[in-house]
């Protein structure tokens, strides 16, 4: 048929090229991925450490409900109990004077800028 001569030399340079182009493009895909699993390494030790600040704030906060300070406190101000010792004051009016009771006015709406009111219309709130 046809007679072509094959340099041996010529198609080993070939063959050598596609094997480095080949051996490039798949270290160009391992570096990708590297880099991708990276960064969700990052944003997991990130969030792991948020995890464990949480937890060390939610841990101080049951200690200190645990403790006598915090009852005392919640016993002075939310359950108005006093101390031996303390000398509880009750204000009262003069007998016969009228009770004074305050009347707060009706808060007055805000009117919207139309377009607050479209986006709400459109977006919700």
């Amino acid at each position: 048929m046809f007679n072509i001569p094959i340099n041996v030399r010529r198609v080993a340079v070939i063959v050598g090229i596609f094997v480095l182009v080949f051996i490039v493009l798949e270290f160009n895909r391992r570096l990708e991925e590297l880099n991708m699993l990276n960064e969700q390494n990052d944003l997991v030790s990130t969030q792991a450490t948020q995890a464990i600040q949480t937890q060390y704030a939610l841990q101080t906060t049951v200690a200190y409900a645990n403790s006598t300070a915090a009852v005392e406190e919640w016993a002075r101000t939310d359950g108005h109990y006093i101390q031996d010792g303390d000398l509880p004051v009750v204000p009262v009016g003069e007998p016969g004077s009228p009770t004074i009771t305050s009347e707060e006015p009706d808060p007055v709406p805000t009117p919207k800028a139309n377009w607050e009111v479209w986006w709400e219309l459109f977006f919700g709130e």
